[in-house]
């Protein structure tokens, strides 16, 4: 039986682990932090992603922590709308799209993961280290998070790097790759309890290239209250000479830091600022992304997720792409017998394509480019948006997006035999 080491315990070493205990590898996770808590605010599950986490059986958990989205729309910073398209279900997917805390789609998948493959699969406080491959496998040596002391080493035949955008594994083969850079841009992250907007069910995004903000809604206890709970991304631009440091990201901050910087964007059917001052709590990151690198696999180790192509959360498919890469990881084990070759098919099938993506996403904001060209051509606002920017120019923005990103309805909606259960 192979075996695959798997570094990192976020959405995409987990979901990497169900997968290819699916097929009948044996997979061990290793985690850094000392205990894999479900943190964070919200995502959004592109139905791309969400087919993959249905073909693992997750449907049902899913939906139950999750708000399927029926619409997405763009406004400029007056609140005038510049495009609104159905999404999930409402647009012909045969699955939906959810908005998800990152947090709790976590905890989903560790419950998962520990139900079936057992608890003693899953080690955590390991720091990944240093590796060393042969023609019988790959040996990867842990130290303790906490203490720095050597706590193991473990034998496989493949290993797998998801643990993030400042990922161990990677940084192993790439010694001299420069930090994450920097988009000269400040994201304030939260989630606040309040009434909903629009129908409930829509995702939205306003402003433009140096100021913007997304809302959507996630499930929770806020929904048995009557109320939505929130996820709200707000940024503005800032010195881009002076990236945030790393220890300063994920750091809580008063709403005081933020709302100041969107007074005037409350609109009659959504009080931006407002539902930032009541946020039950507010967390600040930089936007960032990293440059493409040549090669992701090494022989018997390759990387997912943000170890591969960590990029700007622009388009709302950075965790799904995490998630179509370990859809590319089980086509490659179907394909190829042999652990190697499967490796060197996974990076054939997702490297150029995602980091196609990866520039779409920095140079032209991904499909949130509509926002800039109503800014560009009439800062003042308009009367009607087709005066500016023509219906077939926006909804091909739309179109060409969802095939860079790869879920483009019908080609989601296809069966692949070799991994796919069809809903029908």
């Amino acid at each position: 039986m192979t075996k695959a080491l798997i570094v990192g315990g976020g959405i995409a070493g987990l979901t990497a682990a169900l997968r290819l205990h699916a097929l009948g590898i044996d997979v061990e996770v290793f985690e850094a932090a000392a205990e894999i808590r479900e943190l964070g605010v919200g995502i959004n599950l592109q139905p791309n992603a969400v087919k993959e986490l249905t073909n693992l059986g997750l449907a049902e958990r899913l939906a139950a922590i999750g708000v399927p989205m029926q619409e997405l729309a763009y406004y400029n910073r007056h609140g005038q709308q510049i495009w609104t398209e159905p999404r999930g279900l409402k647009a012909g997917y045969l699955w939906p799209q959810f908005g998800i805390n990152r947090g709790r789609f976590q905890g989903l998948l560790l419950q998962a993961v520990r139900e079936r493959l057992d608890d003693d699969r899953v080690h955590q406080s390991h720091y990944f280290d240093r590796l060393t491959q042969d023609g019988s496998g790959v040996t990867a040596e842990f130290l303790d998070a906490r203490g720095g002391k050597p706590v193991g080493s473990y034998h496989g035949d493949i290993l797998i790097g998801a643990d993030g955008i400042h990922s161990a594994v990677r940084r192993f083969y790439y010694p001299e790759e420069a930090q994450p850079r920097f988009a000269g841009q400040i994201m304030w992250r939260g989630v606040t309890d309040a009434e909903s907007f629009l129908d409930g069910r829509t995702m939205f995004m306003a402003g433009h290239r140096a100021q913007k903000v997304v809302f959507y809604p996630m499930s929770g206890e806020a929904l048995a209250r009557g109320k939505a709970e929130i996820n709200f991304v707000a940024e503005d631009t800032v010195d881009p000479d002076k990236p945030m440091p790393r220890e300063e990201w994920n750091r809580a901050c008063a709403a005081d830091e933020v709302a100041p910087r969107f007074d005037n964007w409350a609109y009659d059917w959504c009080d931006v600022p407002g539902i930032i001052r009541e946020a039950k709590q507010i967390y600040i990151f930089p936007k960032v992304d990293r440059d493409p690198i040549p090669q992701w696999t090494f022989g018997r180790v390759t990387m997912i997720g943000d170890a591969a192509h960590a990029m700007h959360p622009a388009g709302s498919s950075g965790a799904s792409q995490a998630i179509v890469d370990v859809r590319a990881l089980a086509i490659s084990f179907v394909t190829e017998a042999d652990p190697v070759r499967a490796l060197s098919l996974y990076e054939k099938l997702r490297l150029e394509e995602v980091y196609s993506l990866v520039a779409l996403n920095r140079n032209k904001m991904g499909p949130e480019w509509v926002m800039v060209m109503a800014e560009e051509r009439t800062p003042d606002g308009f009367k009607h948006i087709h005066d500016v920017i023509a219906a077939e120019e926006l909804q091909k923005i739309a179109d060409d997006y969802k095939r860079a990103a790869g879920f483009y309805p019908t080609d989601v909606n296809a069966l692949d035999v070799r991994v796919d259960v069809d809903p029908r």
